[in-house]
């Protein structure tokens, strides 16, 4: 047994706090505790905007003058945008692109290895700066905010974009929220309002998804990283493959259910982020399962602008295109991601003039489907696992052709299959039946995740989409 990690003290975020920390525990109950105060009510958000640049800078304290540089840019470009949209609003754009570019896509320019990358001192030290954690979101957010705020009739107050941009439950990792969505939901808010059996539920399943299915998955899933991957026997290989399409799940899953969990004890609803995507009986609609605010956000701001698909198949077809690979690289500098997204888009496009034939279709045509997009999804998630192209090349060949290592790496197959199976009990339909006939038996089940979470924890392990 792992032993009573529930909230144990994992692995920081450079020093700072994840959410299943000890320190982020004690973190939320104080500024719960104070935000709900009398005579704090009416500085609530500021409270939280508090929180936030506290729980960021616990990690990256270095960084925090540029994200408030990000924050402060944006909302000056806001604010000139009311009055020349057609300018202001394409300038706050690029200058959040040019922040994630510098950050994320540098070492496609810069060799960091030499001494002097540039011979430019001040520039040297800002591009041996780390990847700000949680860019790719905040910058997305940011984009919202231009979007969208610019067709109200004024700006919001600076307190309140601080809010919606560095709201510590989503700094991170997400959900995406859109400006339009979060914005209006800043108001007072009351302790009696706090739906509390719905935080909990949310929590405690995040909790559990993480630190009971991703982190003991994550174990066995990291002989996929080269070169322990040389070690594994080829059905093992396979095996590695598709505990790794569930550990991401779990992974994800289990950070969005924690955020919105905690923003909802302080009275803000966020965006579901994942509603069981391994059910999906088609690759569109995996993407409206899978990573929800995420694919919203590219629907929204990129393929509609594009044309989205109103200006003919082929237009289509190549705007899928666009967006799938540009999100690929949303997630790094890598040909592997790229290449990643690349493919959703091609599978998007194969299917797209086949789906009419396939709407009424029966329960054994409906579980084949099932599988063949299930399948398709967790062998893309090669390229996912293994940015390095030649790693995952590497990977793959060793999946079709037998190893010659005499003393292969042992997998624990009965364990595996142990922490898989909540994934696999959840795609079943079990939310459903909680719902209605076994409505009575939920807070013993609530009581049981808590309990395995607490006393099988897997090893301390970062959420995988901190790297973003």
């Amino acid at each position: 047994m792992a032993g009573a990690k529930m909230l144990h003290a994992g692995p920081a975020i450079r020093g700072g706090m994840t959410f299943t920390s000890y320190q982020f525990g004690i973190f939320v109950a104080v500024v719960f505790g104070a935000y709900y105060l009398p005579p704090l009510r009416r500085f609530q958000v500021q409270l939280l905007v508090l929180a936030s640049l506290v729980f960021y800078g616990s990690g990256q304290p270095e960084l925090l003058p540029l994200l408030l540089l990000a924050v402060l840019g944006t909302y000056l470009c806001l604010v000139l945008a009311f009055d020349n949209r057609a300018l202001w609003m394409p300038a706050g754009i690029v200058f959040n692109l040019a922040l994630l570019a510098f950050f994320k896509y540098k070492l496609l320019f810069i060799d960091l290895a030499a001494v002097h990358p540039t011979g430019v001192a001040p520039l040297d030290v800002l591009l041996r700066l780390p990847l700000p954690i949680g860019i790719s979101f905040f910058v997305f957010h940011n984009i919202s905010l231009l979007v969208d705020l610019t067709r109200e009739k004024q700006p919001p107050r600076l307190r309140e974009v601080f809010l919606y941009i560095i709201f510590f439950p989503q700094l991170v990792s997400g959900p995406i929220t859109r400006a339009g969505q979060f914005m209006p939901q800043i108001a007072p808010k009351q302790l009696g309002d706090v739906d509390f059996v719905a935080a909990a539920k949310w929590i405690l399943t995040g909790f559990f998804f993480k630190l009971y299915v991703a982190n003991n998955l994550n174990e066995m899933t990291s002989y996929m990283d080269y070169p322990l991957y040389e070690t594994v026997s080829t059905p093992d290989r396979w095996l590695l493959v598709f505990l790794y399409s569930y550990q991401i799940y779990a992974d994800f899953f289990g950070y969005s259910a924690i955020a919105l969990g905690l923003a909802l004890l302080f009275g803000y609803r966020l965006p579901v982020n994942f509603d069981l995507p391994y059910i999906s009986v088609s690759f569109s609609e995996f993407w409206t399962r899978w990573h929800i605010s995420l694919s919203t956000w590219l629907r929204t701001y990129l393929y509609i602008p594009l044309g989205g698909n109103r200006k003919g198949p082929a237009r289509t077809c190549l705007n899928l295109m666009i967006v799938m690979t540009l999100g690929g690289l949303w997630h790094g500098a890598s040909l592997s991601y790229a290449l990643w997204g690349m493919l959703h888009g091609l599978l998007l496009v194969v299917e797209r003039p086949f789906l009419r034939f396939l709407g009424e279709a029966g329960p054994v045509v409906r579980v084949a489907r099932m599988g063949v997009v299930f399948f398709s999804v967790t062998m893309l998630w090669i390229f996912f696992k293994l940015p390095n192209f030649d790693h995952a090349l590497g990977y793959l060949a060793g999946m079709f052709a037998p190893t010659d290592n005499p003393n292969p790496t042992k997998l624990f197959r009965n364990m595996a299959l142990l922490y898989a199976f909540p994934v696999l009990i959840q795609h079943l339909g079990i939310g459903a039946l909680l719902e209605g006939k076994l409505r009575r038996w939920e807070p013993y089940l609530y009581g049981a995740l808590a309990a395995m979470a607490w006393l099988e924890a897997g090893p301390d392990a970062a959420f995988i989409y901190f790297q973003f």
